[in-house]
């Protein structure tokens, strides 16, 4: 058990949603929970049994009939006595019971993923664990489903866990021969043996942590920018495969100066499309400044569709970093593919070759969707503390004094420590569970 400081309150709240409901949930935990089931319901159900039970108020007044379970601690999610009533989720009826709950000495409402601390505070998971289900929670698509389920497990802990028991080796192996180099038990030199284990596992962590980008793709969307000369169509494209109206779309160029962005749902995986203004020489200081925005997004794109108008082809040179597919647009007003040039050829006002185009972008994004059941980085959190501990393994490597590089050794291991929550992160605590919903 980490701390039990602030378990010793009991707290409750509705964990089932926004009222009304077929079905009203308020759990709490806590050392108050047996005894405020007895006086509500006038009895304490069998653990993990569901009981019917008349729940009344501290005068006797009906409250409403609904099931009630008793979770005895540890063999409850927080790893305390828990308990759970579900009610009929009227509005009332809720209000009713929680300000019941209230008026009771010793109980409290939950803050913000309060519960799930608990969880952690009591050792039922570690921190890690609980940043998976918040993210499990708050999933939009199967993809973001399967990778948030997938960082449940305890494969993070064990990674990290097995990385920093290595760094806490090569450290204690240093601080063995500087301390005992005279004993005959002791290595004369660990240098040739334990630097090239420490320079081993730099490359594996770095392996690592460069495949945070993933985990961003999963998580906050593929991030696609449409980019083209003035007319080529982007703005029309950009409804067409939002099928709804985002972008305005007149003749008229410099139509779009700021970026639109809207957002999909392809092959379970999020997407963001951005449209964005017209690459041209601009027509005044507000397009300029719309075209140069435009080439930065692009810039930091995952994925750039080059537009370009196949019946009146007036392209751009650019160079950018992301990945190009060349997308011919207006294949309606053609009557064939001038010399093959594009990746996919659409028409935005018939829908033709749309369906190739969302293949085409959803290909590009699946082998991030592939990683779901790999063990990568899936919080900036994570990836900064690998940064820390990559960055002390550096200087340790670097290091001309022993003492200074068990030093530098014992920091990467903290790092290491903190991404799990196994070394003190009480600083972390109120920012981490404060992004959980109410009842969780």
């Amino acid at each position: 058990m980490r701390d039990q400081t602030s378990t010793k309150e009991t707290i409750f709240a509705l964990s089932s949603g926004s009222l009304p409901s077929g079905v009203g949930v308020i759990r709490l935990t806590g050392p108050q929970s047996g005894p405020v089931l007895e006086r509500l319901c006038g009895t304490i159900p069998p653990p993990r049994f569901a009981q019917l039970c008349s729940l009344r108020d501290r005068e006797g007044n009906l409250i409403d009939r609904g099931l009630c379970l008793y979770f005895k601690g540890p063999a409850s999610f927080t790893g305390e006595d828990s308990a759970e009533f579900q009610v009929h989720g009227g509005k009332a009826v809720v209000a009713k019971l929680l300000e019941t709950l209230a008026s009771m000495p010793g109980l409290r409402p939950a803050e913000a993923g309060e519960f799930t601390k608990r969880a952690y505070l009591n050792g039922k998971l570690d921190l890690a664990n609980a940043e998976a289900l918040s993210d499990l929670i708050s999933a939009e698509t199967e993809a973001q489903r399967r990778f948030a389920i997938s960082n449940t497990s305890s494969k993070h802990r064990q990674l990290y866990d097995k990385w920093r028991k290595q760094l806490i080796h090569a450290r204690g192996m240093i601080e063995a021969e500087l301390d005992f180099s005279d004993e005959a038990d002791v290595p004369g030199s660990v240098s040739d043996v334990i630097w090239a284990d420490v320079r081993s596992l730099r490359v594996d962590i770095a392996n690592h942590a460069s495949s945070y980008r993933s985990a961003e793709i999963i998580r906050d969307g593929l991030q696609v920018v449409l980019l083209g000369a003035p007319n080529s169509g982007k703005s029309s494209l950009l409804n067409a495969l939002a099928r709804r109206d985002v972008a305005i779309v007149t003749d008229e160029a410099g139509t779009t100066r700021d970026i639109l962005e809207v957002h999909l749902d392809l092959g379970g995986l999020k997407v963001t499309l951005a449209d964005t203004a017209g690459i041209r020489t601009a027509a005044d200081k507000i397009e300029a400044i719309g075209i140069r925005r435009s080439l930065e997004r692009a810039s930091d794109a995952d994925l750039v569709l080059h537009i370009e108008d196949m019946a009146a082809p007036s392209t751009y040179q650019s160079v950018l970093s992301a990945p190009v597919l060349r997308v011919g647009n207006k294949s309606d007003l053609v009557q064939s593919d001038p010399g093959g040039k594009y990746d996919c050829e659409v028409s935005a006002s018939t829908g033709e070759g749309l369906d190739r185009l969302t293949s085409l972008i959803a290909l590009h994004g699946a082998e991030h969707i592939e990683k779901t059941t790999s063990t990568i980085p899936f919080k900036e959190r994570h990836k900064a503390l690998l940064d820390e501990a990559l960055a002390q393994i550096d200087h340790a490597v670097e290091e001309a004094s022993l003492e200074l590089a068990a030093e530098r050794l014992r920091l990467a291991s903290t790092a290491l420590g903190k991404i799990c929550g196994e070394i003190d992160v009480e600083d972390l605590l109120d920012t981490i569970f404060s992004s959980f919903c109410i009842g969780k």
